[in-house]
């Protein structure tokens, strides 16, 4: 399944035309027991591809600068968290970055305190990879951007995974809709027929990716389409797991059904002009459903998963621009 997220001006210029003979230059992240980008640097020219390949556990490619290592860089690009099975080194969580130009681009995972523990990488650092590191050592720990990306889940307290049940015969509903969930809990969701998505937007764009309307680069959770046929038996899932208390936002890609009521919440407010049946209504009343592309989703970036993983993103290929 591939789907698209649109990027703020910072990210990815489908406009820009790599030079001919364009490289494709591969960076694994992570892996068994790995806080690294393999390997820590390389040198590349405009049009050529930085390739990143995410392995266990879940790491992120994330954009910063050489004085600050562990924090996003204004209009930044982000690829979000990227979870990966033990095990598998099928090499499908992919995330593309093109070189725009010459200038040093610096990279971190904000994973946790990976990024203090020398979890960095750059593009064309010239001289200032050893300072960049150094720098990264010893700065102090960023708050992760994303509303639902996956976070290092707090040990002071036992953790629940979240079961929601999305679309069945004849619903086009989220079961439940709306949940409660602390820092470090997952919630699984499990697709019934037939075709339906999450997809993380807003309060103020229910039925649009955050991916689309963000103007910081966020990018957000969306599971791609996950067609059911009646009368099977084995579901697939997609599993995210919740950074803190702040709400989370999500919908239902497929045709029209966001502005049918199909969306979803996570620690929304009882009281007040942001509650769950304010955000539904906004969906239902509102003209900008999403409605699917020749491929799932459209737009300047690409992720891919596969029916039964349990991941906020199973597999990734987006494009990045500065």
């Amino acid at each position: 399944m591939l789907f698209t997220l649109a990027s703020c001006a910072a990210l990815v210029s489908l406009a820009v035309i790599p030079r001919a003979g364009a490289a494709d230059i591969p960076v694994i992240v992570g892996g068994a027991g790995v806080l690294a980008y393999n390997p820590p640097s390389v040198n590349a020219v405009v049009g050529d591809r930085i390739v990143f390949t995410f392995r266990e556990k879940n790491h992120t490619a994330t954009q910063s600068t050489l004085a600050a290592p562990c924090t996003l860089a204004p209009n930044g690009f982000d690829s979000g968290f990227v979870p990966v099975d033990a095990g598998d080194v099928s090499g499908t969580k992919t995330a593309i970055y093109t070189v725009q130009s010459l200038d040093p681009v610096w990279v971190y995972c904000k994973q946790g305190t990976h990024c203090q523990s020398g979890m960095v990488f750059a593009v064309n650092p010239g001289d200032k990879l050893a300072q960049f590191q150094a720098n990264a050592k010893g700065g102090t720990a960023a708050a992760p951007s994303g509303t639902a990306s996956a976070a290092t889940p707090s040990t002071s307290a036992a953790t629940n995974d979240h079961k929601v049940i999305v679309g069945g015969p004849g619903k086009l509903v989220f079961t439940p809709s709306n949940i409660t969930a602390k820092a470090g809990d997952t919630i699984t969701f499990q697709f019934q027929q037939k075709n339906h998505t999450v997809t993380q937007s807003t309060f103020g764009n229910p039925c649009k990716s955050i991916a689309s309307t963000s103007t910081s680069g966020q990018i957000g959770f969306d599971s791609g389409f996950k067609p059911v046929a009646d009368g099977v038996t084995t579901f697939p899932t997609y599993t995210i797991q919740v950074n803190d208390t702040q709400p989370i936002w999500a919908f239902c890609a497929q045709g029209n059904h966001c502005t049918q009521g199909m969306v979803f919440a996570v620690n929304t407010v009882e009281t007040g002009p942001n509650t769950f049946d304010a955000f539904k209504n906004k969906a239902t009343g509102s003209a900008g459903a999403a409605t699917p592309s020749g491929t799932p989703t459209s737009g300047a970036m690409k992720m891919s998963s596969g029916a039964g993983f349990a991941g906020i993103i199973v597999a990734a290929v987006f494009v990045l621009f500065l």
